[in-house]
């Protein structure tokens, strides 16, 4: 096996991410951002762009999801051998935590492309000899214990992830932080860059922010609160002392709190947000920033399903590495596409029909929901009115739902519940699964398998979303609230089909509950369901607008250029 030292050979783009979706195998990611993520480094290999990826081994994952006889989600260990996936890299480095010095290891996977292209993911671990007993379990979960916890994860990613880069002798030409997690690699390179006082006679101007901000890149990913971490001072003093003059630090990460996203703002020359719309929320949201916005994408190979990869490849030769090509999705005949459709239609009924022994019927119309479920996604939306929908859908509808709430996102797992009742509420009149446990597999399965894919967010909570992008690759028509990357893609009665109104919003205190509840049911009466059974073509001509429109350009491919050209050589 060649030595890690073949990637120290050029400048990289550092890319921090508290969590990496690369594959199943790799426990690594609770939902979009940990996918966006590994999807960001496959198109980075495939496009031979000069990356090198950093985040936490998470020996126990995030958590296997299974679902009571209530429908009240159960959390267990998601345990993984790193040795068995990953190559431990000799070198080490240190970080202090509560006065202590804890040891960091590094664990190298290499993300490699067809096209030669190869990026190395370093992913973190404080599980070594000489630990104490609890610094050797700061790396055991994504997304768990307390505050305290977060913290020691946030110093090893941040702190400890730029130290091991150094170690290894990798040169570094930007930072990319995603999301605010690893913003307190800023510290380390304000250490870095510190000029000895009697230099300038002046602590405050010792410390050259100016070259930090030149070599970070931010991007923040979401406008819900409970995606921007902030500590206290007190606990910040105690786990980590007094890595900058706290002084320094209020000035940059927030007077009263240590805001994380705030620090990476302070210390980054380019943010953006990650859809258009999402740009702009951010910009009420921190005002007095420049905020771009570069949309997200997914990875074309990762995300096709098998019976599309074939057929991509008969007709369109070179469409995983040049996604644009997809834009001549014509050429494909439209009985081969919806021939493609109904094997990946097959192939998920039959792995419904295996895990939970509901047979759906084949020629019914299904309709998908599957991700994180927290509150402002309203995975129950559709069963606000019941009789309505009976009225609707009685049927001519079913419906596959997944996705895992947070350990303590009560409301989440409520919603979770109340989509389990209706499976009983509803059975035998409209069909309802729900899978447990989502994660890359089953979304492989899934996504490509139904027939629309349904999105409802409260606007404008919904900074991109990328599942439904996973379902235009395969031809599977939105259906979606006007908020994130679905205000770029949607073309009404083109690509899709629009719920509620315009997005006018401004700021993330607007509702539009009663609005969105009776399109949804509109359309669904006299658009969506007419249209799927009595018009095949019109049906077949919305799937290849969805690849030929949509997936050409929302791809990772098209994101990456987008960051080297504005965001990693300005």
């Amino acid at each position: 096996m060649n030595s890690w030292k073949a990637f120290t050979g050029e400048a990289r783009i550092a890319y921090f991410s508290m969590e990496i979706g690369l594959s199943n195998e790799i426990p690594t990611y609770s939902g979009g951002l940990g996918v966006l993520a590994g999807d960001t480094i496959k198109s980075a290999a495939d496009l031979k762009l000069p990356l090198a990826a950093v985040t936490l081994v998470y020996r126990e994952g995030y958590f296997r999801q299974t679902i009571d006889a209530d429908g009240w989600q159960q959390e267990l260990p998601r345990n993984w051998q790193p040795e068995s996936l990953l190559e431990l890299l000799p070198l080490k480095t240190l970080v202090t935590i509560e006065g202590r010095d804890v040891k960091i290891q590094a664990w190298l996977y290499r993300v490699k492309s067809p096209t030669g292209g190869e990026v190395p993911v370093l992913f973190l671990d404080t599980d070594i000899p000489g630990n104490q007993d609890e610094d050797r379990h700061i790396t055991d979960q994504l997304y768990g214990g307390d505050s305290a916890y977060r913290l020691k994860q946030e110093i090893v990613l941040g702190i400890g992830g730029a130290r091991i880069l150094d170690a290894l002798g990798f040169t570094i030409r930007k930072y990319h932080m995603n999301e605010g997690h690893a913003s307190l690699l800023t510290l380390e390179l304000l250490n870095r860059t510190r000029k000895p006082v009697e230099e300038t006679w002046d602590e405050r101007a010792s410390w050259d922010t100016a070259r930090v901000m030149e070599q970070c890149v931010f991007t923040t990913h979401t406008p819900v609160e409970a995606g921007h971490d902030r500590f206290s001072y007190d606990l910040a003093a105690g786990i980590m002392g007094e890595v900058v003059p706290f002084t320094l630090l209020k000035e940059l990460a927030g007077k009263d709190l240590l805001n994380m996203t705030m620090l990476a703002l302070n210390l980054s020359r380019y943010v953006n947000g990650v859809a258009k719309k999402h740009g702009e929320i951010s910009k009420v949201l921190f005002p007095g920033f420049e905020i771009h916005a570069i949309t997200n994408g997914i990875h074309p190979f990762t995300w096709a399903s098998p019976y599309f990869v074939n057929l991509f490849n008969h007709y369109l030769p070179s469409w995983a590495t040049e996604p644009e090509l997809l834009v001549r999705v014509d050429n494909i005949p439209d009985e081969e596409i919806w021939d493609a459709h109904c094997g990946a239609k097959a192939y998920l009924f039959q792995f419904i029909e295996e895990t939970t022994g509901v047979r759906l019927k084949p020629e019914v119309l299904t309709v998908g929901f599957a991700r994180r479920a927290a509150a402002y996604k309203r995975g129950d939306l559709v069963f606000s009115n019941l009789k309505r929908l009976l009225e609707i859908g009685e049927g001519k509808l079913q419906f596959v739902f997944s996705g895992k709430a947070h350990p303590k996102d009560m409301a989440g797992k409520q919603v979770i519940q109340r989509i389990i009742q209706q499976i009983e509420s509803l059975r035998g009149r409209i069909d309802i699964v729900y899978l447990e446990n989502y994660n890359m597999d089953i979304a492989a399965r899934l996504i490509p398998g139904v027939d629309l894919w349904l999105n409802n967010p409260l606007r404008p909570l919904e900074a991109s979303g990328t599942s439904g992008m996973k379902a235009a690759l395969n031809g599977i028509p939105n259906f979606s609230v006007l908020d994130g990357w679905w205000i770029e893609g949607h073309i009404e009665g083109v690509t899709g089909w629009s719920i509620g109104p315009l997005p006018t919003e401004s700021s993330t205190n607007e509702n539009h509950s009663e609005a969105d509840i009776e399109d949804m049911y509109r359309k669904l009466e006299t658009i969506i369901i007419p249209m799927y059974y009595d018009q095949r073509s019109e049906w077949i001509r919305i799937m290849k607008n969805s690849i030929g429109k949509i997936a050409y350009y929302f791809n990772t491919h098209t994101m990456m250029r987008r960051y080297v050209t504005e965001a990693y050589i300005r």
